[in-house]
């Protein structure tokens, strides 16, 4: 038994600074260890008295009769790490560390968090500033939230791992509330150690987890993180994330639009999405997600039956799933023979969607003969039930008759109680049936299930591409020329130019291209060279000497440097005009794919995937970023237009991101703003190329 499994399962507990006073802090680890029923010896520490709760009381951790699976320490961080040391040094393999005071405090409690560390040796480290774990599954409570002063805990199948210990106890008490049933809580806080990735890890292994849950703050070790998530994903366990600080700014010093437009939190949806994780998008999301995934359902279509006892209610919840994509068709013509067959008079409208059947939660034969012709119906992929005011006067009637019917199908079955009822909704919960407070609930439970069903199988691992043999790269800041000279390296088209410095070499390289061209600056210290009047587009051969004294005096007037190199390059028409571009930051790499030009920054219209390594990313994930866009009808003939050249699209993004995986740390950023894609059979062209290498 590893470590982890020991801090989750253990069979005896030191608790460090224990107090004989429940109502302390000090004293709740040993009150809820007692409450809980743990089975286990538990070993209270504190010199100052003889025993706690009818337990002996050791002075030190040396006098301890046994070496204890965890060390529970409860004293503050000017002394914690005295008992970690002593524990290490006993063998114990794990300690949970509940005092504050460390790197959350600034350098000098970063400086005892390290001491901390240090003192643990090869003893695993959880916390420090956590409010520690909670085992449901095995009644083990290694704890002091108050949280836990609840009379009952619903255990189920949902593992939670939080990065902050208050939410914990929040979602704890809220799970209890709604009977929502969870396995494992976790909070890392600190994670000097043990942090979000290893619990993960085990959790994917964890039999009694059929679904994580994560509060996260910061991914510290993306790598570590990805692999876990990744294992979670082929042992089938959803993993839902709700990731706090979503309206960090970007890299606001950065040289590309790529840089200004990804930010922080685009390149967490592109790891999450890369690694299957579902994003809660709420709070509340964190719950009602893996509340309907845990029913272990699956979802492989979009017809959504919505089963109403009022019809508001009804039209509210079809309304948020077409927003969300889903449809909520009437029945077939089989399926509402069989509903119109329990017609009870005007008590019901049995042939449309919703399907409203007013007085059923006095009808329990009604709602059971509904309920399954509609799970019957080969017309519906998922069914929605709506509790009204009607429901309410008996409803474990309708529960009853609702939990009847489960074992006839495994297709998704939810329910949205309309008046505020918490107990009727813990009821339906507590049968099997998530229940939801609000439409918008339901259609983020009903979305994050066929999220999960569509999720492509986890491809085996293959070796890593052999990195071609590029040659010596620049450093530092490119020019555009430079620029495209790197991105030819890796086979990305690019446009025909000459980098020319006198108006009879503009001249001479205009003849050769073929009449009109496009003029700019060429400086590898002004990335935006529209902004500045460096750029002139479809200037005649005869022109040229004019226009390039115009554009040294106006970039001049703007920057204070008059340009003494420029590009002459071949004008490209009739294509759609994209910007493909690469952001690192501490978290990773991700590839943005969105429609380009001076605008681009202006409309956001992008789509972002992680690379993961060299192999970069497939074709078929490259095509997907496209279709994502809005304005993927523009590629494809939008009101006549020619067809682009869609697989020379892919080619060049499958080309850029194994640039960005192959070349690794030594590139900083990159980005092709216009990447021209040219009518079908005609290819692409990077026009204009930003490249930063370390």
């Amino acid at each position: 038994m590893d470590a982890i499994a020991r801090l989750l399962r253990p069979r005896s507990v030191a608790v460090i600074g224990a107090s004989a006073d429940p109502t302390k802090t000090a004293g709740r680890p040993m009150a809820y260890l007692k409450k809980l029923g743990f089975a286990g010896e538990v070993f209270p520490v504190n010199p100052k008295v003889d025993s706690i709760d009818g337990l002996p009381c050791y002075k030190d951790v040396a006098s301890l009769p046994a070496v204890p699976d965890v060390g529970i320490v409860l004293l503050g961080a000017e002394r914690a790490h005295q008992a970690v040391q002593e524990l290490a040094a006993q063998g114990c393999p794990a300690a949970i560390v509940l005092a504050s005071g460390y790197a959350e405090t600034g350098q000098a409690g970063a400086a005892r968090q390290q001491q901390l560390l240090q003192a643990a040796g090869r003893m695993r480290i959880l916390g420090p500033n956590t409010i520690g774990l909670v085992n449901l599954t095995d009644h083990i409570m290694l704890s002091a939230t108050g949280a836990l002063e609840m009379d009952s805990f619903p255990v189920g199948s949902i593992g939670v791992v939080s990065q902050s210990g208050g939410i914990l106890g929040s979602l704890l008490s809220r799970a209890a509330a709604r009977g929502i049933g969870l396995s494992k809580l976790i909070s890392t806080s600190n994670e000097v150690d043990l942090e979000l990735s290893d619990f993960i890890d085990h959790l994917a292994d964890d039999p009694a987890t059929r679904v994580i849950a994560l509060y996260i703050e910061t991914v510290r070790h993306p790598q570590k993180f990805r692999q876990a998530c990744l294992k979670a994903a082929r042992m089938g366990k959803p993993v839902v994330a709700f990731k706090i600080g979503r309206s960090e700014a970007g890299a606001l010093a950065a040289v590309s639009h790529t840089g200004a437009m990804a930010g922080a939190d685009r390149m967490y949806d592109a790891l999450f999405r890369d690694v299957g994780v579902i994003r809660a998008r709420t709070f509340a999301d964190l719950l009602d997600i893996p509340a309907a995934l845990a029913t272990g359902r699956s979802l492989h279509g979009q017809r959504v039956a919505i089963l109403t006892s009022t019809g508001g209610a009804g039209t509210l919840v079809s309304d948020e799933l077409g927003l969300a994509g889903f449809a909520t068709p009437a029945p077939d013509e089989a399926t509402a023979s069989t509903l119109r067959a329990l017609n009870s008079g005007s008590e019901a409208v049995l042939d449309r969607n919703p399907i409203d059947v007013t007085l059923a939660g006095l009808r329990p034969d009604l709602l059971r003969g509904a309920i399954r012709a509609l799970l019957a119906s080969p017309s519906y992929d998922a069914l929605v039930i709506v509790v009204g005011s009607s429901g309410l006067a008996r409803p474990e009637l309708m529960a009853g008759a609702i939990e009847d019917c489960l074992p006839d199908s495994d297709k998704p079955v939810l329910a949205y109680v309309s008046p505020h009822a918490p107990a009727v909704g813990k009821l339906l919960t507590e049968k099997g049936v998530p229940a939801y407070a609000a439409a918008e609930s339901i259609s983020a439970a009903v979305a994050a299930m066929h999220q999960v069903a569509r999720r492509p199988a986890c491809a085996p691992l293959l070796p890593e591409p052999q990195i071609p043999e590029t040659g010596p790269l620049p450093t530092g800041a490119l020019d555009e020329a430079q620029a495209k000279q790197l991105f030819g390296r890796f086979g990305l088209p690019c446009t025909a130019e000459r980098v020319v410095h006198t108006p009879e070499q503009a001249m001479a390289a205009a003849t050769e291209l073929g009449g009109p061209v496009v003029l700019k600056i060429l400086s590898a210290h002004i990335a935006h060279k529209s902004d500045v009047g460096g750029v002139a587009v479809g200037v005649a051969v005869q022109a040229l000497p004019e226009r390039m004294a115009q554009m040294r005096q106006r970039v001049q007037l703007s920057t204070g440097q008059a340009p003494d190199t420029f590009l002459v390059q071949e004008m490209v028409q009739g294509g759609v005009e994209l910007i493909l571009g690469m952001h690192r930051d501490a978290l990773g790499t991700a590839i943005m794919l969105g429609m380009g030009g001076v605008t681009a920054e202006l409309l956001q219209d992008t789509a972002m995937r992680w690379v993961a390594g060299p192999a970069g990313l497939s074709r078929s994930e490259a095509l997907s970023m496209a279709q994502a866009l809005k304005t993927w009808p523009l590629l494809v003939g939008y009101r006549g237009r020619p067809h682009a050249d869609v697989e020379a699209l892919v080619d060049a993004v499958v080309a850029f991101s194994r640039m960005a995986g192959q070349l690794g740390e030594h590139l900083l950023e990159a980005e092709i703003n216009p990447l021209f894609v040219l009518p079908q059979g005609q290819g692409v062209r990077a026009a204009d190329g930003v490249a930063v290498l370390r």
